[in-house]
């Protein structure tokens, strides 16, 4: 099962993934929770904070692209550390994939999972259910994707998620499919390999404080 890792040592994390992957070290997927934090991307509006910036939760500045979001229990995050110049250079390619990684992880729960032209992440009927945001380094990915799973949304209230007015977030649970992340994991795991056309995927590092896998 996935654990709780802060956000700054999931940072850490991945920046010593990174330079493992950039000296030949292979592809690697973390999969896990975070305390409750905001963070928003390079150039995200720190007024899409909202009343957050007078709360007790810590907003973070981080090195991915978007706007600001939540993250808390309840959410799985998916930080990808591969090499896309062994996949393909296109950074708009990716986004697609794993925005497809998690449409089809969704529909083994028969949720409809959709795209909106112009924005990066996943909807289900208009209500957005994950939020995605990256960076590169040497066409090395970091950062990632953000699946919200549990009923409790309530972290998101004080903010304008992903900057955009009026939005509604929703998660796994809320549209009919499981609400534990440890149910969720083996699926959202089995669709990224297979998005990403892996041949299958090993565990690595179990004394770390969260899954690693690599592929």
């Amino acid at each position: 099962m996935p654990g709780v890792v802060d956000y700054a040592d999931a940072v850490a994390w991945q920046e010593r993934l990174v330079a493992r992957r950039l000296a030949g070290g292979p592809d690697t997927l973390l999969l896990l929770e975070h305390p409750p934090v905001y963070t928003l991307g390079r150039g995200a509006d720190e007024r899409h904070l909202g009343s957050a910036v007078a709360g007790h939760v810590a907003v973070v500045r981080a090195h991915r692209g978007g706007q600001v979001t939540y993250h808390g229990p309840g959410q799985l995050v998916g930080y990808p550390i591969l090499d896309l110049r062994g996949l393909r250079t296109d950074i708009r390619w990716y986004l697609r994939m794993l925005e497809e990684t998690l449409i089809g992880a969704l529909a083994d729960w028969q949720i409809t999972g959709e795209r909106i032209v112009g924005q990066t992440g996943v909807w289900v009927a208009g209500r957005k259910v994950a939020s995605i945001g990256v960076a590169l380094r040497r066409w090395v990915t970091w950062h990632g994707f953000a699946l919200n799973v549990g009923t409790d949304l309530s972290g998101f209230a004080p903010i304008t998620p992903c900057g955009i007015a009026g939005i509604e977030m929703t998660s796994v649970a809320r549209e009919g499919g499981p609400g534990t992340v440890a149910a969720v994991v083996p699926v959202v795991l089995r669709q990224f390999v297979s998005a990403f056309g892996y041949a299958g995927w090993d565990a690595v590092a179990a004394s770390l404080p969260a899954r690693e896998v690599s592929a």
